[in-house]
């Protein structure tokens, strides 16, 4: 296939109404690292970190690394961290934080703080991705001019198809689709406590059928307060997801079924085809017993 430099797999994905739910990370663990950069396509990997604290951070079994950076390029005092550990169910995620002389002190013990406020993760990494590039600045920019401290600019965040993307925490809502204007409302909602379901992807740290399931089923009932559904579980029938969740005090089992979806470039780089994952909810009904 002959390079395309004009394409670009975000309008793409736009052009072809391609569904976003269930697209949302789904580890549990992350480890936020600030650091200005330059980011490379292994963000990591190529960075200019001291060689020990690469490998550290490529050896944290289960662990989600990112690199994160304030808009503009301002860093420090010191280097601030994060980790955080997503509940699936949407429950119980908790978020800590603290500032570091260097980020060779993530070689030892680290003194952990809580932390209770919102964190806007939009990723730019143009070198993994032109979109996260041209379409996440403008939305990070924006979220930062409203919310300085709680906006970063951050490493790959899968799904550049759906960029500008973000990663709200502690909610653990992915949104995508984002331009300056809507991720500006759409962060002022999850402030609020609400879930701004047309740009939200699901719920990060769920399996893809459980957010599937829950947007399904927030849509269907209307339901976007945060603390309004919460998914209990997931389990497998003959290929089918049933996914039970809970919603105003009433339990739903949401079936969910996986295909794979058409060929298409996955990202502006790919030059081949390949299909993607596709979820359709089959049924959704009141849990019996």
């Amino acid at each position: 296939m002959t390079p395309t430099p004009d394409f670009r797999c975000a309008a793409s994905s736009v052009a072809d109404d391609e569904p976003m739910a269930g697209s949302a990370p789904t580890e549990t663990d992350w480890l936020l690292v600030e650091h200005p950069g330059p980011w490379g396509r292994k963000a990591v990997a190529e960075s200019n970190l001291a060689d020990e604290v690469r490998e550290h951070l490529a050896g944290l079994e289960g662990v989600r690394v990112q690199l994160i950076r304030r808009h503009g390029g301002v860093s420090g005092p010191g280097v601030r961290v994060f980790r955080a550990h997503l509940d699936p169910a949407g429950t119980g995620t908790t978020v800590e934080t603290a500032v570091l002389a260097d980020a060779a002190e993530l070689l030892g013990d680290v003194a952990w703080q809580p932390y209770d406020g919102h964190l806007w993760l939009v990723c730019t990494n143009g070198r993994r991705d032109v979109c996260c590039a041209e379409l996440g600045r403008p939305v990070a920019g924006a979220l930062s001019a409203r919310w300085h401290e709680e906006t970063w600019e951050t490493t790959h965040l899968g799904g550049h198809r759906f960029s500008g993307t973000l990663l709200a925490l502690p909610s653990g809502v992915a949104l995508g689709r984002l331009d300056a204007d809507t991720a500006v409302a759409a962060c002022h909602d999850l402030a609020l406590g609400q879930v701004p379901i047309a740009h939200s992807r699901g719920r990060a740290g769920a399996a893809p059928a459980a957010q599937v399931a829950e947007l399904h089923l927030r849509t269907e009932l209307g339901l976007t307060g945060l603390d309004e559904v919460a998914v209990g579980s997931v389990a497998d029938e003959d290929g089918t997801s049933v996914v039970t969740l809970h919603a105003s005090g009433t339990a739903y089992d949401v079936r969910v079924g996986g295909r794979a979806s058409e060929p298409r470039r996955q990202s502006c780089a790919d030059l081949a085809t390949k299909p993607g994952r596709a979820y359709d909810v089959t049924q959704w009904v009141r849990h019996e017993g």
